[in-house]
């Protein structure tokens, strides 16, 4: 399996994960994840731990993505729109952007649940995405 971007998000038994970071000192979480210092600018701590971010967030902004990206990206063809969510994760209140897979922008509303789950970009790696939480 190839993942699009290696170590930041695994598939398990239970389902995606995104795998962030969380500083032992201070309990700072983030994501992508950091193997150096700790970002919050009162902490001198440089020891991140891997952490396995909840699965589950509310929208906090949404958009749609009209145009093909550009080169060296691959879109699609024929290119089809796509919806884009920032998505609040429970219990750790980071705010993570990913693409929406099974709904569109007319679907998605600010506060809506979504659950991580996975697909292909167009030229085949995978990625997390966001979708309708089951």
């Amino acid at each position: 399996m190839t993942y699009a971007i290696d170590g930041w998000f695994a598939i398990e038994e239970e389902g995606v994960r995104l795998l962030g970071t969380r500083c032992p000192a201070c309990g700072t979480v983030c994501f992508p994840p950091r193997h150096d210092s700790c970002p919050d600018p009162r902490c001198t701590s440089t020891d991140m731990e891997v952490f396995r971010l909840p699965r589950r967030g509310r929208v906090w902004s949404y958009t749609n993505a009209c145009y093909p990206p550009p080169a060296p990206y691959v879109a699609a063809q024929p290119y089809e729109p796509v919806a884009l969510a920032a998505v609040e994760l429970d219990e750790v209140g980071i705010v993570v952007l990913g693409q929406v897979k099974g709904l569109t922008v007319d679907e998605l509303t600010v506060g809506m649940e979504l659950e991580l789950t996975s697909g292909p970009l167009a030229d085949g790696p995978l990625v997390w995405m966001w979708g309708r939480a089951s």
